[in-house]
């Protein structure tokens, strides 16, 4: 079993900077591919970025492309979000997200989310 507890959100202003954290604690995430995703008010949860274990490949939604940026340290078992030239359409609950092949069955972990709130 994994756990996912994420930290960092909060309310900012339009054009100001938040860094997300995602600490995951449980069994060995050798492997894991980590990731971020949000859920607005009244809308489905989207992909918002992800990352391999290795960290050399990632992902990134067009809609964030050039502001945020993830990150992973294998050693903290963490994953970041740094967000930056944040708008009001990236209000959001965001969670953090492990996606992991163990012992050959694919596991999905989700944290309990971290609410960002971005104003005008």
């Amino acid at each position: 079993q994994v756990q996912l507890v994420e930290s960092g959100g909060g309310t900012v202003q339009a054009g100001d900077s938040l860094r997300l954290s995602c600490a995951a604690s449980g069994r060995a995430l050798s492997g894991a591919a980590m990731g971020w995703f949000r859920q607005a008010p009244e809308k489905d949860r989207e992909f918002v970025a992800s990352i391999s274990w290795s960290g050399l490949n990632k992902w990134v939604a067009d809609f964030v492309k050039g502001r945020f940026t993830i990150s992973r340290d294998n050693a903290k078992a963490a994953v970041y979000l740094q967000m930056s030239s944040l708008k009001p359409e990236d209000t959001a609950v965001y969670y953090c997200n492990l996606n992991q092949l163990y012992a050959g069955q694919k596991y999905d972990y989700w944290g309990q989310g971290t609410q960002v709130t971005v104003y005008s």
